[in-house]
């Protein structure tokens, strides 16, 4: 046994005073006290006459002394040690992910971690360390190692759970940082394993205890969420929802589609276990709002039981296109629903006016500086050409990306392409065995998507998928389609607004707090704001502009609330959930209720012997 404030022992000297008490001359002065039945025969057999008398056997005298000596005790705090010996130095990461919400554990995971952490700092040694790390959406130090247990729990009393998804990476990266090359050392994370972006972690011989918190897994949450043009009916918006159960059994949910505060529509949703669900509502909306959409059901996890997505009023996409003659291109851009398209030989100018740029097997005089659909046309800021291909053969294709959903390219044959390099601005949507037959990303502001082949030397018009990537391709490289992508953010993000000329302060007004009004630099054309631990509506001002942004978790990994047996780090290595206590077991708690426990039996045996 070992004692944490050894320094209390002294009050023990207060014990021979108890006794002295007892043989000192009594003075008779008639007093009223709560409990009678110790002092009665005490007071009936003392006759004191002298300065000191004889000491008697008396239960009150026992009582008393023992009850100081549990005092004492208590207050030396004893402990024995668990399991996992403290070390030199001891680095706690925190997991304050919207996972760490959930109510399993009451009141939660986040405190039911956090009282395990405070358990790590009462454990430490008079010449150990601690550095505590919260993570979330991105790490935060709450504090650099040091031995001092008082500001230790301050720092853990501080953190905060957020509405954001884990990022742990980071947290992992900083720890093995404080710890490498030193055998002294050991991680401690406490989490339910909800965590991603750990595939490309290396782990160099990482000291890592996990801690794992959770016991159920009881949820249904919103996974996605978006607002498109109604396909059936273009006077329409539709708006798109996934729910996921989590559960392992079957359940029903609620759903609550809301636009600008007003109920539109409710249904009722059945899942089977471990099921998701897609619903389409159909809307019409007469001016630019926020949906959003609720699930009315008893589970263990509110973060990702709501979601708001910002929509504008439908606009019609200008499409320029730029052809020698392409019947089959030109058509499949016609049919497209608010599209405005013109159609010209060449291109002389900068076409400004324009959303979209499409190019078709054409080098113009002018390259467009806007976003750009590009058929075998490639100027050497794009990609870097290394010669022909012909009979190119598809052998793999993105169908997770936009511009390819819904696509299936098997049976397309391709006359003759070009042969590029990688390009670092670009991801390889479609490959063939040598080269990329399309790329696709964003260079200097602006979206791009290259094809390498003419669609007239390809039998691809001549299949159902070529309409289908053009209405994609439209609809991905349209600006307000990225516009509206820009009010969506997931909590732990930073917000960006372009700021006109003039302005000299911004407006925030986050979910359910007050407004703020932060000033901008002198010349400032862009803010950035940084605060969004919390899901919900943003609303920001600039002059008479007001926009909203919209953040919501829209995280599977983070829905599924089951607590993992286990962490992936990197290809290999693995670390598996600890059950051992982490932390020396304090007895201080059991003493001080002995000692409550026989002043009770005190107060129930008179009340006993009253009745």
């Amino acid at each position: 046994m070992n004692f944490l404030a050894p320094t209390a022992f002294a009050f023990a000297a207060a014990l021979p005073v108890v006794v002295v008490f007892y043989l000192l001359k009594r003075k008779r002065v008639v007093k009223l006290v709560p409990s009678t039945l110790l002092w009665q025969k005490f007071l009936a057999e003392t006759q004191a006459s002298a300065p000191f008398q004889k000491l008697r056997h008396n239960w009150l005298l026992i009582l008393q002394l023992l009850l100081l000596a549990f005092i004492v005790f208590a207050l030396s705090r004893p402990y024995f040690t668990g399991e996992i010996q403290t070390g030199g130095l001891q680095v706690v990461i925190l997991d304050a992910s919207a996972s760490m919400q959930s109510t399993d554990i009451k009141p939660s995971r986040f405190e039911q971690a956090r009282t395990e952490a405070l358990a790590l700092v009462d454990g430490m040694g008079d010449h150990d360390q601690m550095a505590v790390l919260l993570t979330g959406a991105g790490t935060e130090v709450k504090q650099s190692p040091t031995s001092n247990k008082t500001a230790l729990r301050r720092a853990l009393r501080s953190c905060a759970v957020t509405d954001a998804p884990g990022r742990m990476i980071e947290a992992l990266r900083l720890a093995q940082s404080l710890t490498r090359d030193r055998t002294d050392a050991s991680i401690h994370l406490l989490s339910d394993g909800a965590l991603t972006g750990l595939d490309e972690f290396e782990n160099e011989g990482l000291n890592l205890v996990y801690h794992r918190v959770g016991e159920d897994a009881d949820n249904r949450g919103i996974v996605a969420m978006d607002v498109r043009s109604h396909p059936e009916d273009p006077t329409r918006q539709a708006v798109f929802a996934t729910v996921m159960n989590v559960s392992t059994n079957a359940a029903s949910a609620r759903l609550e589609l809301l636009f600008a505060g007003r109920m539109l529509e409710s249904r009722t949703v059945s899942f089977g276990p471990r099921e998701s669900v897609s619903q389409v509502f159909g809307v019409e909306q007469q001016q630019d709002g926020v949906y959003e959409l609720r699930v009315a059901s008893e589970d263990e996890l509110a973060a990702d039981n709501a979601a708001w997505v910002m929509a504008r009023l439908p606009q019609p996409a200008r499409v320029l296109l730029v052809t020698g003659g392409n019947r089959f291109l030109e058509k499949a851009i016609a049919t497209q629903p608010r599209v405005e398209l013109s159609v010209t030989a060449t291109l002389t100018e900068d076409p400004t006016t324009f959303d979209i740029t499409i190019l078709d097997n054409v080098a113009p005089a002018v390259w467009p500086t806007g976003n750009v659909l590009a058929f075998r046309s490639a100027p050497t800021n794009w990609v870097e050409v290394a010669g022909t291909l012909e009979g190119p053969g598809i052998v793999d294709w993105k169908n997770t990306h936009p511009l390819l959903r819904f696509i299936n390219l098997d049976n397309v044959a391709i006359g003759e392409a070009l042969q590029v390099h990688a390009a670092p601005w670009a991801i390889p949507l479609v490959e063939s065995a040598s080269s990329p037959l399309m790329l696709a990303g964003e260079l200097d502001q602006r979206r791009i998507v290259w094809v390498a082949f003419d669609p007239l030397q390809s039998t691809w018009p001549l299949r159902v998928s070529f309409p289908i990537f053009i209405a994609n391709a439209i609809e991905w490289l349209n600006p307000a389609a990225r516009e509206s992508e820009q009010f969506k953010f997931q909590p732990g993000s930073p917000l960006r607004l372009t700021v006109p000329p003039g302005i000299t302060a911004v407006t925030v007004t986050p979910p359910e707090a007050a407004a703020e009004t932060l000033p901008l630099p002198a010349g400032s054309r862009e803010f950035v704001f940084g605060n969004t631990p919390h899901r919900g509506v943003y609303q920001l001002q600039a002059g008479t502009n007001t926009t909203f942004y919209c953040a919501n978790l829209l995280d599977p990994r983070e829905t599924d609330i089951t607590p993992q047996a286990e962490i992936a780090l990197g290809r290999y290595a693995r670390a598996e959930a600890t059950l051992a206590q982490a932390a020396n077991l304090e007895l201080w708690r059991w003493i001080a209720a002995i000692g409550l426990a026989i002043l009770m039996f005190e107060w129930w045996w008179y009340h006993k012997r009253t009745a």
